[in-house]
């Protein structure tokens, strides 16, 4: 029996992270070395790297209550993990990650790649469909 957590759990709990708003489930779940690549600015976001610009990243962006993160559709094979979701953030509200403020509440639909090993997030690359 394997002392890590799973990616199937490492991975709902993340994603738990997003739709309690709660920051604290992040923590333990980023391993050393992760790279992150945001889903903006256009083409290629930005780019975190290390545990703790993942961590700190992922743990502000769960703590927005401006966000509303629901995941659509989650699929995990070994390793890795895709999660097709949708955020909806607030009117008139600029959102560094989703891009400037709307007159009326907007919705992004994305997806995440995901890699774990070792029962921790080494690798999260997000790519969105973004007004």
């Amino acid at each position: 029996m394997s002392a890590f957590k799973s990616t199937a759990e490492v991975i709902a709990q993340f994603n738990d992270a997003f739709t309690k708003h709660d920051p604290t489930l992040i923590e333990g779940l980023v391993g050393e070395g992760c790279v992150m690549v945001t889903v903006q600015p256009a083409p290629d976001g930005t780019r975190y790297e290390g545990l703790e610009a993942c961590e700190t990243f992922w743990k502000e962006l769960a703590a927005d209550p401006k966000i509303a993160f629901r995941p659509e559709e989650v699929y995990v094979f070994d390793d890795r993990a895709v999660i097709k979701w949708r955020v909806t953030f607030t009117p008139g509200e600029v959102n560094e990650v989703f891009g400037e403020a709307h007159a009326e509440s907007t919705t992004v639909a994305g997806v995440n790649l995901m890699q774990v090993r070792d029962g921790r997030i080494v690798e999260g690359l997000g790519y969105s469909k973004t007004p």
